[in-house]
């Protein structure tokens, strides 16, 4: 896409001074003006999406070494495997145990993702 953009701009004779952000490069598909700024904001949200998606599974592979009772903390506290999120009360009922252990043990399981990152 970058030489694309270097050919057009080359084909017009603009020079760098000359070339502004919202000037039309291209269409699209429909035939609707393209501008620097939407191929630069596109190729920006590419690139934080297959970020995210990596982050996403190596996260994922991660809470699998969690011990059973912090992976099923993490995964209630924060809505995983599309379940709506719980409050620490409502895990902490449904686990038998107090508000403030389901805190200790979700904190501890978050510094070891946190920790299995950094590692990477």
């Amino acid at each position: 896409m970058a030489n694309e953009i270097l050919m057009h701009f080359r084909s017009q004779k603009k020079s760098a001074q000359d070339v502004y952000i919202s000037d039309p490069i291209d269409t699209d598909k429909d035939g609707n003006q393209l501008t620097l700024m939407d191929v630069v904001s596109c190729e920006d949200t590419i690139l934080d999406d297959v970020d995210l998606k990596i982050k996403s599974e190596q996260l994922r592979a991660y809470i699998k070494n969690l011990s059973p009772r912090e992976r099923a903390i993490i995964e209630m506290r924060y809505g995983l495997h599309g379940a709506r999120p719980q409050t620490q009360r409502e895990v902490a009922g449904k686990l038998n145990i107090s508000r403030s252990y389901v805190s200790r043990i979700e904190k501890r399981a978050l510094g070891e993702l946190r920790g299995q990152f950094a590692d990477d």
